[in-house]
This record gives structure tokens, sequence and C-alpha cells, in this order.
């Protein structure tokens, strides 16, 4: 393998092709666990759920260690964490495609509509769909074991340090989506669109940016000795680039080309999520404006036009406008903090990096 080591492309095609190895090297080990179980159907999903995606969570954690200690003699047990990370998410994906109703991810169906499939082509008993529900909650949890797993068989010098940060992440997670789920159906406690917009504020944290940049940065750091000035610094930096990468996410939801996100068209709005971006909408609008985009929001039968109408509202308030404002701040700030603190230079470089591809994205 080689040593993915160019921080200049802190996603080069050798760091890329690292993590699928080691995600497909590690899914080829359970194959004979499944096959002597008699559940090997679970394996292609499996690989096919965890073959492609942004890899961002992994590039973090392998360049915040880099940031913390250099390139690595031995790159595997530093990549076998890091991959760990993806088997993570994809854990989270499978389970979320179940609590959104979506159909595709990737632009492929999602892990329950394939399981939904695999009834009917076996001519299976009982209900399709349920059958797919079932097997995709199962499929979402052993891919959260196997991620585990992954990170215990690792051997990487500085676990100890990184485990805390590893449970924190999945917990988290786990924790945020609740609260997203929670406000989606109105039972936060929020009697004000203030009172909103601090729960879109503490989802947008906890579900997203310390699951998708703080915590996986850290993780890294962590693993490679970083002083806690540096994971201080990390910490702060992962926190604000998560902001900013998960707010271009709302901004995608309402206005992403399905055909470049592999999403469907304004699926925020199918999905009635009251992020930041729909909360400004609605707090700006005006009363006839605001009434007719919260009915929309989650509302059975949208057609595209309605998805269209919604995101003009939105523009029209000056919401969608104001996200891209701070999502430009949180990236001043987080490019200032990388500058602020003792590091290596590969690490910076490549942190800085992945920043600007974090929150500059079409996808």
């Amino acid at each position: 393998m080689r040593t993915p080591s160019d921080p200049t492309s802190p996603l080069n095609p050798d760091l890329l092709s690292a993590i699928s190895e080691t995600i497909d090297g590690f899914l080829n080990r359970q194959a004979a666990m499944l096959e002597e179980i008699g559940s090997s159907d679970l394996l292609p999903i499996a690989r096919q759920a965890t073959a492609g995606g942004k890899r961002l969570r992994p590039a973090y954690c392998y360049w915040s260690y880099v940031a913390a200690a250099g390139q690595p003699s031995d790159p595997q047990p530093l990549l076998d964490v890091a991959s760990s990370l993806d088997l993570l998410h994809v854990s989270a994906l499978v389970h979320d495609d179940l609590i959104d109703a979506a159909d595709t991810r990737r632009g492929l169906p999602a892990a329950h509509k394939q399981l939904e499939a695999l009834h009917a082509e076996r001519g299976g008993r009982g209900s399709a769909a349920e059958f797919g529900t079932s097997s995709a909650i199962l499929l979402g949890d052993l891919l959260l074991m196997w991620s585990i797993e992954m990170v215990d068989q690792s051997g990487a010098p500085g676990l100890d340090r990184a485990r805390p940060h590893l449970s924190a992440m999945r917990s988290e997670v786990t924790a945020g989506q609740f609260l997203d789920v929670s406000a989606q159906y109105g039972i936060t406690g929020a009697a004000s669109f203030a009172d909103e917009l601090d729960v879109a504020r503490r989802v947008l944290e906890y579900k997203s940016a310390s699951y998708s940049i703080r915590r996986p940065s850290l993780i890294g750091a962590a693993l490679g000795g970083a002083s806690d000035q540096l994971l201080g610094a990390l910490a702060e930096f992962g926190s604000v680039i998560g902001r900013a990468f998960q707010l271009r996410d709302d901004v995608l939801g309402v206005y992403g080309d399905p055909a470049v996100t592999g999403k469907p068209h304004g699926g925020d709005i199918h999905e009635g999520k009251r992020t930041v971006l729909v909360l400004t909408a609605l707090s700006n609008a005006s009363d006839d404006d605001a009434r007719e985009l919260d009915d929309m929001l989650g509302s059975e039968g949208l057609t595209d036009t309605d998805v269209d109408r919604a995101a003009q509202i939105i523009e029209s308030t000056g919401a969608r406008a104001h996200v891209d404002g701070l999502i430009e701040e949180n990236m001043r700030h987080a490019l200032s903090v990388l500058d602020g603190v003792e590091m290596t230079a590969d690490g910076r470089t490549a942190l800085a990096e992945l920043a600007e591809r974090s929150v500059k994205r079409a996808h």
C-alpha cells in the first residue's frame, strides 16, 4: 500500500484507495462468519453501502494525526481506526434512510429497498417492505458493531487516548439524531422561533459538526499524541468547520441538483426538516409566505413545483444569503484557528484544504 502523503491533496487517490482497501479487507474477513450463520445476503449490500462517499471522516482523522505526529511510518493501524469511522457513518445512513423514508442513497437504491427487492426476488413470505425495514435495521446495527471491532483490532498506538472521543462520537450522533427527529415532530417543547433555532443549532452541532469533523479530528490527534493545546484548537476548528459543513448540507437539501447529490429533489422540504435555513426563512417571511412554507414542510404528495415554490420563498426572505454568510464566517474562523496553533506543516496544509473542500461543494 502506498503511503497517502500528499497534504496539498488530502483526499488524494492514494488515501482514498487505502481507505477502500482497508474497508474491503475487513469485510472480506467477515464473509466466513456470515456464511456459517447463513446471513451472507447482508455482505454485498454492506460492500455497496461502504464503497462510495466523501471519506471526509477518515481524512480528518488521518490528517489530524499527521498534524500532531507527522507522517506515519506504518499507516495501517491509523487507517484501520480512520476507516472504521466510515463504517459508523454508513451505519447511521442506513438508519437515516429508514427514518426519512428515503428510497435512494448516492444515486442507488437505499439498503432497505435493496433488501425489499431481495424478498421479492426470492418469493418471500409476508410483506417485502416490512422485511426490508427489519433487515436494514439489523444491517445498520451490524455495521456499528463492525466499526467498533475494526478499532479494537487495529492495534493503533495511542488508542486509549482516542477511545473517549470514539465513544462520544457514537453517542452524540445518536442523541443528535433523536433531537432532530423530535424537532421534526414538534415534541422538543420549543415555544418560539428562537427556541426552535436553538434546537436546530444543537442538532447541527451534535448530529453533524461534532460527528463529522470535530470528533474525527480529535481521534486522529489523540492517536498522534497531540498536546492539550493542539487538541483544544482542533476541537474548536472541527466544531466551527463542522457547522459550516452542515449549513452547506442544509442549502443543498433545498437547492442541490439530485444528479449531483444523489438525493431526492428538495429532500429537506419533503422530510419537513426545520433547519437553520428553513427556520430563518419562516422567521423572516411575510405571514402568508410563512404559512405557505410551513404547510409544505413534510406534507405528503409534494410535487417538484411545490418544492420549487418553497425554495423560492426561502430565497426571497434572504435566508439563503444569510446562511451563505454564516458559512463564509465559519470558514474564516476555522482557518484562523489553524494558523494560531503549533502543528506540523503537512497537517496544517491538509486540514486547511479539507476545510475548503468540506464547505465549497455541490454534494
